[in-house]
């Protein structure tokens, strides 16, 4: 008989999850997969409510980037009804958007990552925590929070709260004030250093585990991002796909996502998985996220971040693919968001008081999309003539990403478990696959065609199933 190995719950993401490695007799992997245990259903509750709710209502669905579902959201809306914001409110948006990217990013280089990193995957798990981190570096960590805290006021002073409720149809309801101007202004500089110091401490733990980079989780796909005349993107622009090799599959006005991408289910997950339509399921499982965009970028627009890039193609070429790179591209992306938070500061319409236009009401498609801190975001509303929201979709980052999270997984289980008695940290190496994605599987669970698959069993104190029903 084989026998089964289940890591529960997934630990240090966001969201609940599990592991289950399938063994054959003789103690080989036969398969694994990543379990999303967890279901919600935001695309439903948006049916029947007007379309300027939408922005306060998906803030609800991820506590780590609100600001991102805010975003996109008030995009689809901006798109249903053809309005061209003012280029201020389209300013204070991006710059929302950089905070939650200081925000996240550094929450989760520094809190979850880090602790893999510093402790060794083999060490002790009661240290491979934040609480761990602090005893070994308390200035890194005293550091670490107060960025976190950067991104999160210039998130508040724009957005009115952590979960931000100033943006919606046409723009925003209010701007800045040069008082929070210059308090910003601040926070992005500092964040600046600090992600130079970050970069100082990160530098030697990838060159230390070149090898468990090199093996761990490895897949080879292509990988997809918005870019802007080349430049790395994460507020506007087009989408770009590329290839393994470096080459461009399509590059293409986000709103024609339908025209590329398809999304299906698996019967081991709650979540969607969308894949390139050309080349269907499973050949068209694809990745974005921060390595997949600094991948497809052919530069990033500001100097320091520039030079990252520089540096990381010199030391692991121009589109590769080891899983494990995720860690290294978030803090070339927090530097990006640093910088482009003080060039956004400087241009002197930020303090404009013109950030709303007003939106004419129509029945209309209209589609969002951003590049969140864990990957591209898609939000799609279609709306009756009196703005009411008919059907909503959303595909969301790590949605994009499960099909080779769970290539990932099984791919390191067969490399890692060889006996069938594996030791806790290769199954931590297990985890370490998917928290390299930074993953948010509350984000992610959604319904398909209205069917939820749904497996609801009645187990009597004899252990038997007396019931079973699958919705």
């Amino acid at each position: 008989m084989g026998k089964k190995i289940t890591v529960e719950p997934v630990s240090r993401v966001e969201g609940h999850a599990k592991i289950t490695v399938n063994l054959n007799d003789a103690g080989q992997v036969d398969d694994a997969h990543l379990h999303i245990v967890e279901m919600r259903g935001f695309e439903k509750l948006l049916q029947g409510r007007p379309i300027e709710d939408a922005q306060r209502i998906v803030t609800a669905i991820c506590g780590i980037c609100p600001v991102s579902h805010h975003l996109a959201s008030a995009k689809a809306a901006d798109n249903t009804f053809g309005v061209e914001i003012p280029r201020t409110a389209a300013m204070l948006r991006e710059l929302m958007h950089m905070g939650q990217m200081i925000h996240s990013h550094t929450l989760h280089f520094f809190y979850l990552a880090a602790p893999d990193l510093i402790f060794t995957p083999d060490g002790d798990p009661k240290k491979r925590n934040i609480f761990g981190v602090i005893e070994a570096n308390p200035e890194l960590a005293t550091q670490a929070v107060l960025n976190r805290k950067r991104g999160q006021e210039m998130i508040r002073a724009i957005g009115g709260r952590a979960a931000p409720v100033t943006a919606k149809p046409g723009g925003l309801t209010k701007g800045i004030t040069e008082e929070q101007r210059q308090k910003m202004l601040k926070d992005a500089e500092d964040s600046i250093e600090f992600t130079k110091l970050g970069l100082e401490v990160a530098a030697p733990l990838f060159d230390q585990y070149l090898d468990v980079i090199k093996m761990l989780g490895v897949v080879d796909t292509p990988m997809m991002g918005l870019v802007k005349d080349g430049n790395l993107e994460l507020y506007d622009g087009t989408l770009r796909m590329m290839d393994t090799d470096g080459s461009i599959i399509k590059e293409f006005d986000p709103t024609k996502y339908a025209d590329y991408i398809q999304e299906g289910y698996q019967d081991w997950s709650y979540l969607k998985f969308p894949y390139w339509k050309e080349k269907g399921w499973p050949d068209g499982i694809y990745r974005v996220a921060p390595l997949a965009r600094i991948n497809v970028c052919d530069k990033i627009s500001t100097p320091l971040a520039n030079d990252m890039l520089t540096d990381f193609r010199a030391a692991f070429g121009r589109m590769p693919q080891q899983t494990l790179l995720y860690h290294y591209a978030r803090l070339i992306e927090m530097m990006y968001a640093s910088e482009r938070a003080v060039e956004l500061l400087n241009d002197p319409d930020i303090t404009s008081t013109d950030v709303w236009a007003k939106p004419e009401v129509r029945a209309a498609t209209g589609v969002g999309v951003l590049e969140a801190p864990r990957g591209t975001l898609i939000h799609e509303y279609s709306t009756d003539d009196e703005g009411i929201i008919t059907k909503a979709n959303m595909i969301v980052s790590t949605g994009h990403n499960q099909g080779a999270i769970d290539l990932g997984v099984r791919e390191a289980a067969k490399a890692l478990i060889k006996d069938g008695e594996p030791q806790e940290g290769l199954l931590n190496r297990l985890e370490m696959v998917i928290r390299a994605y930074d993953p948010c599987f509350s984000c992610a669970t959604h319904t398909i065609d209205g069917r939820w698959p749904v497996k609801l069993e009645l187990v009597g104190p004899d252990g038997r199933i007396r019931t079973y029903t699958n919705y």
